[in-house]
């Protein structure tokens, strides 16, 4: 394979996005005193003893949902319950687990088939980090000053202004210096160490703000050297085409893109306008079915074909509410997110719980504990879920197969996926009134219905669909 191509096995994956403190904690992981009870609303900096253990007896329930890769909030060593401020990158956080437990995370996750992706925040540290606390404590003299970024001394780690750079200028964050050799060559291993002990890729944060030369190609290369078939996955929330396009740094990106404007599509002015303040992804202004098609065309004309297969299509993360709570707490139209998502190209990415109808709002509200008591979960939401994973697993059209939309209205969504073993269209109405449209561009006189309900006639040269208000449908066309 080459190290320009995303790795082939991502447009067949359907991920699943687990916040290690709040997703499943085991009675046999030692856990410290002073923990929120699970199910009380989540702060911003308590800690539910959530655990890498607790993750292994709950690979069951994932491989029933379907999924087949995980990719993990950060879980080294930190002073955070996201554990965004790593103090260690060689060690597992010790409320998580240890090297051992992490091999049977790796071992059991690969047994079942499923890939494991890490996320890598190297862009900056938190203070507990050895080389910034050394210099916290030995001020100018420390041989560690050239690591980041300091404009005086001594070291202002505790005040509101900080006397160094630092991510959004926030003191707990201070910015690596990845121009010294000495920081850019520790994270480099840091990468490399990970992949041989058996992760499958990385999820990178915030990756512009590292802005040192050739950095991002470096990793790469070094990353897929020891596993060709490793993704490399980055966190931009806008066009990121400059950063995939040539293939020598990312593969794809956390298409946040596609997020908003599949929820402006399907919830438009249902979206709660206070959960939206500075979200950087685009849920306004609402869209019907013929701007949501322009909005998904321009998408995925931004990056190559492999690019688009490769980009992680989320609906909801840990950065922003919950997609049952951006859609005004409908689960209908929840239900035809997940049906866009299911059946569009790109790898689908499910936030821990949103399957089962978890509501929440900004942080910390979006990070609760996962409620294991299958009485309080939506089953309808789960149901949704499972069946369309199902789908997607049983037709490859619908993971690689290309991709075109169908005029037909203003206020349908028609999407066709096609390759040598099928043909298959995804019809929305969104709309609160049924709608009908005769589709010139379609062809097609043998239709079989995979999901929902709906009608859908030819009478040779032209195809016409009609479908209730708030509607889904996939079929399978001949």
């Amino acid at each position: 394979m080459s190290v320009k191509q995303p790795p082939a096995w991502v447009a067949d994956a359907v991920f699943y996005q687990i916040f290690p403190d709040r997703f499943a904690s085991s009675d046999n992981w030692e856990k410290p005193n002073g923990l929120e009870p699970w199910d009380a609303t989540p702060s911003y900096h308590g800690y539910k003893g959530g655990d890498l253990l607790g993750v292994i007896e709950k690979l069951d329930y994932l491989v029933d949902l379907g999924i087949n890769a995980i990719y993990f909030n950060p879980i080294f060593a930190s002073g955070s319950n996201h554990r965004y401020h790593a103090w260690d990158y060689y060690r597992i956080d010790p409320m998580l687990g240890d090297d051992e437990i992490f091999d049977q995370l790796i071992e059991a996750c690969h047994d079942r088939g499923i890939r494991v992706i890490l996320d890598g925040v190297f862009n900056h540290t938190g203070r507990g980090f050895f080389q910034f606390s050394d210099v916290i404590e030995s001020g100018q003299q420390s041989p560690y000053t050239d690591w980041y970024h300091f404009h005086s001394f001594p070291v202002d780690a505790f005040g509101r202004s900080p006397n160094y750079e630092a991510w959004w200028g926030m003191p707990a964050l201070p910015k690596l210096n990845t121009e010294t050799p000495q920081v850019r060559e520790y994270l480099m291993r840091v990468a490399e160490h990970w992949i041989e002990r058996g992760a499958d890729g990385w999820r990178l944060d915030v990756p512009q703000e590292i802005a040192t030369e050739g950095f991002w190609e470096e990793f790469r290369t070094r990353v897929r050297s020891i596993n060709p078939e490793a993704y490399i996955v980055a966190e931009i929330w806008e066009d990121a085409s400059e950063w995939i396009s040539a293939g020598d740094r990312f593969d794809g990106t956390m298409n946040y893109l596609f997020a908003g404007y599949t929820l402006a599509f399907v919830a438009g002015e249902r979206i709660p306008r206070h959960l939206t303040t500075n979200l950087n992804y685009p849920l306004y202004p609402a869209l019907n079915g013929e701007e949501f098609a322009t909005r998904m065309n321009d998408l995925i004309d931004l990056y190559p074909w492999p690019a688009t297969l490769a980009n992680l299509n989320l609906l909801d993360s840990h950065d922003v509410p919950r997609v049952l709570s951006l859609c005004g707490d409908d689960p209908v139209a929840v239900e035809l997110a997940v049906v866009i998502q299911m059946t569009s190209p790109g790898a689908p990415s499910v936030y821990y719980g949103s399957e089962v109808g978890l509501t929440g709002g900004r942080d910390p509200e979006n990070r609760k504990g996962f409620d294991w008591d299958e009485s309080a979960w939506d089953t309808s939401i789960l149901d949704t879920h499972r069946t369309l994973i199902k789908l997607r697993h049983d037709y490859s059209t619908l993971r690689t197969g290309s991709f075109r939309t169908h005029p037909a209205g203003p206020d349908l969504y028609v999407a066709e996926r096609a390759d040598e073993s099928a043909r298959i269209l995804t019809v929305i109405n969104a709309s609160r009134v049924a709608q009908s449209a005769s589709i010139a561009t379609l062809t097609g006189t043998s239709f079989k219905t995979l999901y929902g309900e709906g009608g859908i006639t030819s009478d040779g040269s032209t195809v016409r669909v009609a479908v209730a208000p708030r509607t889904a449908v996939v079929w399978r066309v001949t």
